[in-house]
C-alpha cells in the first residue's frame, strides 16, 4: 500500500477521533458553532452560477496576504466568484469584514477525510484552486487533482523543519506537491525545497505579503485614541504570542524608569488569550485598559491591551514604533511590512523565517532592528524614543522597501493568467 493510500485509510478509520478532536476545539471556542457542519464539508451557502475560483488560506496571516490578489481577481475578472476557505474562527471574522462584497464568500475548510472532502468538492465544483503558503492536506489536494481541478500554489513556503519531515514521507508528499500545476514560491530557497519534494514547476516571484496595501482604520477611532494618548511616549507590541507578553511587560518596566508616563500598546495575535494576558500584566504590577471592554486610555494606564480583531491598522498608525510578534518565540514572525506601510520603525526577534526575505530587505535598508530578548527590546525602544530623527529615518526606509515590493502582485497575476484566461475573460477584453 502506498503512503497516500495508507493516509486515506487511516483518516477514514480514525474518523471518530477526528470528530472528538473537533468537538474539543468547539468546546474551547476554536470552532464556529453556527457553522460547524462546514468542517464536515456541508456547505452553508449555495454555489453561485458560473466560474468559481477557490482560494485556500490556513489562517489570518495567509488570508490577509491574499486580500490584494482577491481584489485584483474580482476587478480584472468580473464574471468569476471567489470562494475563500480557512480553518480558524479568527480568520473567518476578519474576512467577513475585509472581503470585497458581492462575488466573494467564506467557508471553513473541511477536515481531511475523504467523505468530508468529497462532500465539499461535490457542492462547490471549483474551476481553479489557489492554495496559499504551506498548508497541504493530502486528501483534499489529490482528490481535487483527480477531478481535474487545476491547482496552483501561491506564496509557497516550506520551513526547514517541515521540509525535513516531508522528506521522510516521499510517497505521500510527492503526489501532493506533484498535483500542483505551478508552485510560486516566496524565495529561491523555498522553490528549491518544493522541487526536491516533487513540484513539477516551481518558480520564485517574491512574497505576496509584500503586495498588501495598508491595513484599514476607522479615522474616528484613531482620532479618539490619539487624543487619549496625546503627549505620551508610545510604542506597540503587535501580534504577540505566549512568552512575548512577558517580554513586553519586562521591557515596559525597564523603560518607565526613564519615561514614567510611557504607554505600551499590546495586541495579542489571538484575542481569545486576552483574559490570560491581562491577568499576567496585572500580576506584573501594571495598570491595564482593555479595548474589548471599551476601557479608555487614562493618565494611569500603562498598558493598552488591543484585544480586538482586525484593528492593527489603528494601532500601527498610533504607535510609530512597532515590535513584530511571533519572532522572540519560535513562530516564524508575522508580516513586518504591515507596520512599515504605516510609518513605523520595525523591531523584531531572531525568528523571522515566515518572512525571511522581507526581513533581510528591511535590515539591508536600515529599517528594522533585530533583538534577542526583553533587555534588547527595551534598549531598542529606548533608542527610538530618545531619537525621533532615527525613528523617522527607519520608518521612511521601511516604507521604501514596502513600495519596492508592491510589484510582486503583478508578477503573480501574470503567472496565473493562463489558467484564468481559460475560464473567464479579462475585464479589458470587453473594450478590445
Amino acid at each position: 500500500m502506498t503512503s497516500l493510500r495508507l493516509y486515506r485509510a487511516l483518516t477514514t478509520l480514525l474518523g471518530p477521533l477526528v470528530s472528538l478532536y473537533l468537538l474539543r476545539r468547539l468546546a474551547r471556542g476554536k470552532e464556529d458553532r453556527a457553522r460547524f457542519a462546514e468542517r464536515r464539508g456541508v456547505a452553508s451557502l449555495k454555489r453561485p452560477e458560473g466560474t468559481v475560483v477557490w482560494v485556500h488560506a490556513a489562517s489570518i496571516g495567509e488570508a490577509v496576504s491574499m486580500l490584494a490578489l482577491i481584489d485584483r481577481l474580482t476587478e480584472e475578472r468580473p464574471t468569476l466568484s471567489v470562494l475563500v476557505t480557512t480553518g480558524t474562527v479568527t480568520s473567518a471574522r476578519l474576512l467577513a469584514a475585509r472581503l470585497p462584497p458581492g462575488r466573494t464568500f467564506h467557508q471553513y475548510i473541511p477536515v481531511d477525510r475523504m467523505s468530508s472532502v468529497r462532500r465539499f468538492l461535490d457542492h462547490w465544483r471549483p474551476d481553479l484552486a489557489l492554495w496559499v503558503e504551506s498548508e497541504l492536506w493530502p486528501n483534499l489536494v489529490t482528490e481535487a487533482a483527480a477531478r481535474e481541478i487545476p491547482l496552483l500554489l501561491i506564496n509557497g513556503r516550506m520551513s526547514q523543519q517541515s521540509f525535513e519531515t516531508w522528506r521522510r514521507w516521499p510517497r505521500l508528499i510527492g503526489p501532493v506537491i506533484g498535483a500542483f500545476d505551478l508552485c510560486l514560491a516566496q524565495d529561491m530557497v523555498q522553490a528549491e525545497r518544493l522541487r526536491q519534494l516533487g513540484a513539477r514547476r516551481a518558480l520564485c516571484v517574491g512574497n505576496l505579503k509584500a503586495a498588501a496595501g495598508p491595513l484599514p482604520v476607522s479615522e474616528a477611532e484613531l482620532a479618539k485614541l490619539a487624543a487619549q494618548a496625546a503627549g505620551r511616549p508610545l510604542w506597540l507590541a503587535a501580534s504577540t504570542h505566549e512568552g512575548e507578553e512577558q517580554a513586553t511587560a519586562a521591557a515596559h518596566q525597564a523603560l518607565k524608569r526613564r519615561w514614567p508616563d510611557l504607554l505600551t500598546v499590546l495586541v495579542p495575535r489571538h484575542p481569545a488569550r486576552a483574559n490570560a494576558v491581562a491577568a499576567l500584566l496585572r500580576e506584573s504590577g501594571l495598570r491595564v485598559a482593555r479595548r474589548s471592554l471599551a476601557e479608555p486610555i487614562t493618565a494611569q494606564t500603562e498598558i493598552y491591551l488591543g484585544d480586538t480583531l482586525g484593528e492593527l491598522g489603528l494601532f500601527y498608525r498610533l504607535a510609530g514604533i512597532a515590535f513584530i510578534g511571533g519572532s522572540l518565540v519560535p513562530r516564524g514572525g508575522h508580516n513586518p511590512l504591515e507596520a512599515a506601510l504605516l510609518d513605523c520603525a520595525v523591531l523584531h526577534g531572531p525568528d523571522m523565517s515566515n518572512c525571511a526575505g522581507i526581513a533581510r530587505d528591511l535590515a539591508a535598508a536600515g529599517a528594522a532592528i533585530a533583538v534577542r530578548d526583553a533587555e534588547e527590546l527595551a534598549a531598542a525602544v529606548a533608542r527610538l524614543l530618545a531619537d525621533p530623527a532615527e525613528r523617522a529615518r527607519r520608518a521612511a526606509a521601511g516604507l521604501e522597501v514596502a513600495a519596492d515590493n508592491r510589484a510582486v502582485l503583478a508578477a503573480v497575476m501574470e503567472r496565473i493568467a493562463p489558467w484564468l484566461d481559460r475560464l473567464t475573460p479579462h475585464a479589458s477584453s470587453a473594450y478590445a
